[in-house]
């Protein structure tokens, strides 16, 4: 089991600590209701350091990039960053990942912690007839989620970039908390802004302890990863291994939108080909009618009890304290206001089809 460097400050925090993606994570501090509620209404830290992160440079490097990623990197400019997926050849997403392009031939890829080997993998591979060059960074490098509408009141104390100003999907690398040439990016995982801080492992608790004190007077908490995960439900933002993985079709899954066939790209002669049919199955969000918590792998039912489809993330949201998830069933069923129902251990419950995000802030 891998830590972060910062697991022993988290287990001195009182920090509840979990394995996750092969570390040592903190679910959460002092609930996940409590911590939710700290983000959406002023302002939390999270240590997401067990994610990946790649480098890729050279003249080649945007062609490694628009072969193995289904968005249009050709469209990034310094500064931007883009939501993409890494397609797989049989019709299936490899992980999701943020492209960010740092210098005109350095982009940074940012990948999921529980598929850096695979993705670098499977990067690698088609790298060997394209020559950029590679370097994974994942094991030198930490991340923080600065989170939550005071974020940027909060932090600006700590650095000379003008933190109001970064737009959601861009970044600078600028100064923070007293280091030099840190990211510091808008990609928020949350629905309720702020920013993310990519340092060095000898850097990180520095910044953490830094935040914590700038934040001192706006209410800031440290944050585990069950209200992240609560958060990022809120918003209907996908996660891998729940919502897509190697088996889902990006198109069903609603990816259309950052799938660009004006471009060649791994397997998208036949999900061009897909996308000219009426898909068979859509992911979609649902709110529960009656009392009930759905959870991952719950059937979907037509209300006689007969399957249709199944969730692939569930919560009891605390914003909205009502159910709330995702799911895939078929296309008939996933306009808003369609009737389905899940079935909770006996009981048919019934719920309604509707449009994300379920939090609107």
């Amino acid at each position: 089991m891998k830590n972060t460097a910062l697991t022993k400050t988290h287990e001195a925090l009182g920090a509840k600590m979990v394995p996750f993606a092969g570390y040592l994570m903190p679910v959460s501090y002092e609930g996940v209701n409590a911590e939710h509620e700290t983000v959406r209404k002023a302002v939390g830290v999270f240590d997401v350091s067990h994610m990946g992160e790649f480098l890729i440079e050279g003249p080649n490097a945007l062609a490694l990039i628009q072969k193995v990623t289904s968005n249009d990197a050709s469209k990034l400019t310094v500064g931007k960053a883009q939501y993409s997926y890494f397609p797989n050849e049989s019709g299936g997403i490899v992980d999701d990942l943020i492209v960010y392009r740092i210098e005109e031939e350095v982009y940074l890829l940012v990948v999921n912690a529980s598929n850096i080997q695979k993705d670098w993998d499977h990067i690698s591979g088609y790298n060997k007839n394209i020559g950029a060059k590679l370097r994974n960074i994942s094991e030198n490098y930490s991340l923080l989620a600065i989170q939550g509408p005071k974020a940027v009141e909060s932090m600006q104390s700590l650095t000379s970039v003008d933190l109001s100003a970064i737009k959601f999907y861009n970044f600078v690398v600028g100064d923070f908390a007293g280091i030099e040439h840190v990211i510091i990016s808008a990609t928020g995982y949350t629905g309720s802004g702020g920013f993310e801080i990519y340092c060095k492992n000898e850097e990180v608790k520095q910044i953490w302890d830094s935040v914590l004190a700038a934040g001192a007077n706006y209410g800031i908490k440290p944050i585990g990863l069950a209200a992240r995960d609560t958060l990022r439900l809120e918003m209907g933002y996908c996660l891998y291994g729940n919502d897509i993985n190697e088996e889902t079709s990006p198109l069903e899954a609603g990816l259309g939108w950052i799938t660009k066939f004006s471009k060649d790209f791994v397997n998208s002669e036949a999900l061009a080909k897909e996308k000219e049919k009426a898909p068979k199955q859509k992911l979609i969000a649902f709110e529960l009618v009656e009392k009930g918590i759905p959870r991952q792998g719950y059937d979907i039912t037509d209300g006689e009890g007969n399957k249709i489809g199944f969730v692939t993330s569930g919560t009891m949201s605390p914003s909205l304290n009502k159910g709330i998830g995702l799911g895939y069933v078929p296309s008939a069923l996933s306009e808003s206001g369609s009737e389905i129902h899940i079935q909770i251990r006996k009981n048919n419950i019934k719920a309604k089809v509707v449009k994300l995000p379920f939090y609107k802030v």
